[in-house]
């Protein structure tokens, strides 16, 4: 507003020079009848006249309108930082008013966002607290049981042990996710930047999973066979993330079905690992809440499936640390895709590729 300033003296010029008019020809008829006219004394009472009106409707239009201005933003701008100064006020009530209209707008959109925030708060309180009430509930129940005689059965007491301690195992599983993904939010984990080889890496996740595949009879393959792929990372996380994305498709992947790697070339500098399955798909609805934390697409299903809810979600945050792309594809019914980008890297030297290394 302060470059629209001098627009704020049209009305006090304007009122001025009507009141100066007015006057001047009130003074001209009294000096007339006093049988004293002088024009120089009419000129210098004209342009006195002119400077002191233009001087006091100025100011006083300008305190009348800051004053009112003030309260409207003291109304509105209960979220704002800025308080409202004299220097900001003008007496252009279209200026004024756009200033307005801009502010209450941001002011909107900033109730808008909280609100959204807030709905994704109240939802996410209550899913971590269904998250771990579960394993509480369980821990809880066998204990009580124990304690109420059931420990003197030494068979009972073996199984309800086992059990509560599956519970406890579940809640460190929770506790442990949550905290790695408090620590990439804030930046708190460091990753180790190394160069090796992606194909090894996902053979090893493959080794790793291949009796989880096997109770579903769901084959673990390469869509081809891979000479030694060496990009530059954090070889732990992106074994987190490969086991993330895979132990997904295993868990929602149909019986006697295939989750297939794929390896390609993006650019000179990137290549792009999808991860893929023929399972039950993902409806477009859920695609742009997917990572969230404990968002879960089938809520009943994917409980009995087990996990903490955060695997999508850490995969996310550990792709974005590394400053890479993850995309999702997905046809209900049909299957899904998970892709992520990785910087390419030169194969160390000293090293020779070897047809086993595939």
């Amino acid at each position: 507003m302060a470059k629209d300033f001098k627009r704020s003296y049209k009305f006090a010029v304007k009122t001025s020079l009507y009141l100066t008019l007015f006057m001047g020809f009130i003074s001209a008829l009294l000096l007339i009848f006093a049988g004293v006219f002088s024009w120089v004394l009419l000129f210098a009472f004209v342009i006195s006249c002119f400077v002191f009106s233009f001087l006091i409707i100025q100011y006083r239009v300008e305190f009348f309108i800051y004053k009112k201005i003030k309260k409207i933003y003291q109304n509105v701008s209960i979220l704002s930082a800025v308080p409202l100064k004299p220097g900001q006020v003008s007496t252009d009530m279209n200026t004024l008013s756009q200033e307005v209209e801009k502010f209450v707008e941001g002011k909107k959109l900033e109730i808008e966002t909280l609100k959204i925030r807030d709905s994704y708060r109240k939802e996410f309180m209550g899913n971590i607290s269904h998250e771990l009430k579960t394993p509480l509930f369980t821990v809880q129940g066998y204990i009580l049981t124990l304690l109420d005689g059931a420990m003197k059965d030494k068979k009972v007491r073996k199984q309800y042990l086992n059990r509560a301690a599956k519970g406890v195992e579940r809640l460190i599983y929770i506790v442990k996710d949550m905290d790695m993904i408090s620590k990439l939010e804030t930046g708190e984990l460091n990753l180790k930047f190394e160069k090796f080889d992606i194909v090894e890496v996902v053979q090893g996740v493959f080794d790793l999973l291949e009796m989880k595949a096997a109770k579903k009879n769901i084959t673990l393959v390469f869509d081809t066979e891979y000479e030694p792929v060496w990009v530059k990372a954090d070889k732990e996380r992106i074994q987190q993330v490969l086991t993330n994305l895979i132990v997904n498709s295993i868990k929602y992947g149909k019986k006697d079905g295939t989750t297939e790697v794929t390896i390609e070339e993006l650019s000179q500098k990137k290549v792009i690992i999808r991860v893929s399955d023929n399972g039950e798909g993902i409806e477009k609805k859920h695609l742009p809440r997917l990572f969230e934390r404990f968002y879960r697409v089938d809520k009943s299903g994917s409980r009995k499936e087990g996990g903490s809810g955060l695997g999508l979600s850490i995969v996310k945050h550990l792709i974005e640390a590394h400053e890479e792309k993850i995309f999702i594809e997905s046809s209900f019914g049909i299957g899904s895709e998970f892709s992520f980008t990785l910087e390419k890297a030169e194969k160390p030297r000293g090293i020779t590729d070897s047809p086993e290394g595939a």
